[in-house]
């Protein structure tokens, strides 16, 4: 098991404490239970495994979107985020190795016209996505033709959809199926239009950035390899994403 050095640590958790950002915009990633506010997934798993490695106690702070939980590591509120490799982000974050893959999927009511992909981005078209998601970052810059129109959140999208908002609704696959189980009407479109690649983010505005990027991808290097990874997927029973490759 690789160490982290006392400066590369001060560097990525300077204030002694772990302070994660949970993005409870994707139910593949966490979800916070009803009742207690208890947070609770794949990404608790990893981040409590970490604060284990690196002896440090872990602050679990839940944003509502992945855009928000990506505007608290820049400003460094938080020390480290799980997020979707993106280009545009990348450009303020370093990203280890992708933990988990995640399919991005369309769907559209029963009665439409729609019935694959290659038919979506076309004039007229109007496309609901959740602002600042990794499917809003990349509709941005595939969609040529069709119109996106950006929910308030990725939950808020099937939302926004049903009360007559665009023709079809964008995001994680799994979240898609789950919200239309509220709704009659609604179908899938076959296949997906994305495959996203979730990872650990931690900001480049810190020093020794790059040395802290290293341990945490031998960190999750091994946690795909021993296991974990998938362990926790099935404990939290995940559907619809596959241990990354």
């Amino acid at each position: 098991m690789k160490t982290i050095d006392s400066s590369t640590l001060s560097s990525f958790a300077p204030t002694a404490t772990l302070r994660v950002g949970i993005n409870l915009g994707n139910p593949i990633l966490a979800n916070e239970g009803p009742n207690t506010k208890r947070l609770y997934g794949v990404t608790i798993d990893i981040a409590n495994e970490i604060g284990k490695r690196i002896s440090l106690p872990v602050q679990l702070t839940p944003f509502k979107t992945a855009g928000a939980t990506v505007d608290a590591v820049k400003t460094g509120e938080i020390d480290l985020v799980f997020v979707a490799i993106d280009p545009v982000r990348g450009a303020d974050i370093s990203y280890t190795p992708a933990y988990i893959q995640i399919e991005g999927a369309y769907m559209v009511k029963a009665d439409s016209r729609i019935n694959n992909n290659e038919e979506v981005d076309a004039v007229g078209n109007e496309i609901v996505v959740g602002k600042g998601s990794a499917y809003d970052l990349y509709l941005s810059r595939e969609i040529k033709n069709a119109t996106l129109l950006r929910a308030a959140s990725s939950q808020a999208v099937v939302d926004d959809f049903m009360s007559g908002q665009g023709n079809i609704a964008a995001g994680v696959k799994q979240q898609l199926e789950s919200d239309a189980k509220r709704y009659e009407g609604l179908r899938m479109l076959p296949g997906r239009f994305m495959v996203i690649n979730q990872a650990i983010g931690i900001p480049k505005a810190r020093t020794h950035y790059e040395s802290a990027t290293a341990y945490l991808s031998n960190v999750i290097n091994e946690l795909k390899q021993s296991g974990f990874i998938a362990d926790a997927m099935n404990r939290h029973n995940i559907q619809g994403a596959k241990v990354a490759d």
